[in-house]
């Protein structure tokens, strides 16, 4: 499959690796693209997973509703969920990194059923998050979510910085300008900053605890994201579970993907084959 269909919005995918393999979805972040998984998907699919690489909502102009409220997590997961049926799939493994997480852990506490296994990058269960950043310097490190709940200015922002922040973040600066040029548009600028703005709509539904099998891998400098809601989402996994701290930052997908694609297949319980 090529795309899939929820509503009026139409859904970019890379849908690579064997037709008949176990399926894998990858959830890309901000301010990434599908291609984020690029350097990951290799061992993927030598080890015979067929994996589903969907554009997020908001990033194609066609899947970028205006209402903020449709950012909210109940909607990113019900995109999800879409993807699954389109693709016949009763159930998927599901990889996300950054906001992809978010949608990944979500989907896994409201929708076990359709979730084999869940690998998250980065992003903490929601409710760690939370605890975070009333009890941490984490409310310090998300300042940016707030300032984007604004309107209009967040876009200019983002238009004047976005290189240069990536780049200090560690991102490689190819994927960098890549992510740069996709956002060069207002309206695509719009669709990624209105995940942010999605926020207050997202927190009247609560993730519940996961039950499902899970790894969670976390950079230990992350910029973003500290240790604080990292080591506490241990608390909000009830099936089996594995923590995986790496020497590494945010950008995990693109600068640590021999590791990332491991605790996935690990995770799936798939073993490589020769390459």
């Amino acid at each position: 499959m090529d795309s899939y269909t929820r509503g009026d919005l139409t859904f970019p995918v890379l849908d690579r690796g064997p037709d008949d393999g176990p399926v894998t979805v990858l959830l890309h972040g901000f301010p990434q693209d599908a291609r984020s998984w690029d350097r990951v998907v290799p061992d993927l699919h030598a080890a015979g997973l067929r994996t589903l690489a969907p554009a997020m909502r908001g990033y194609p102009a066609s899947a970028r509703p205006r209402r903020r409220r449709s950012y909210a997590t109940r909607e990113t997961v019900a995109d999800l969920v879409a993807l699954l049926d389109a693709a016949g799939v009763d159930a998927a493994h599901v990889v996300g990194h950054d906001w992809g997480g978010a949608v990944a852990w979500a989907a896994a506490g409201w929708h076990p059923d359709r979730i084999r296994s869940l690998t998250v990058l980065s992003t903490p269960h929601p409710a760690a998050l939370a605890t975070a950043l009333l009890h941490s310097t984490q409310g310090l490190r998300s300042y940016y979510m707030a300032l984007f709940q604004l309107p209009w200015l967040p876009e200019l922002l983002v238009g004047l910085s976005l290189r240069r922040t990536l780049l200090r973040s560690g991102l490689p600066a190819a994927d960098a300008d890549r992510y740069v040029a996709q956002l060069a548009d207002r309206g695509a600028r719009t669709g990624a900053l209105d995940w942010y703005r999605g926020m207050p709509f997202s927190l009247r539904v609560p993730v519940p605890d996961v039950t499902v099998p899970t790894t969670y891998v976390w950079g230990r400098s992350d910029f973003a994201l500290g240790r604080a809601a990292a080591e506490a989402t241990a608390g909000h996994v009830r099936g089996e579970y594995r923590f995986l701290e790496l020497a590494g930052g945010h950008w995990l997908p693109e600068t640590r993907p021999a590791d990332v694609a491991a605790a996935v297949l690990a995770r799936t319980g798939s073993v490589p084959g020769p390459r």
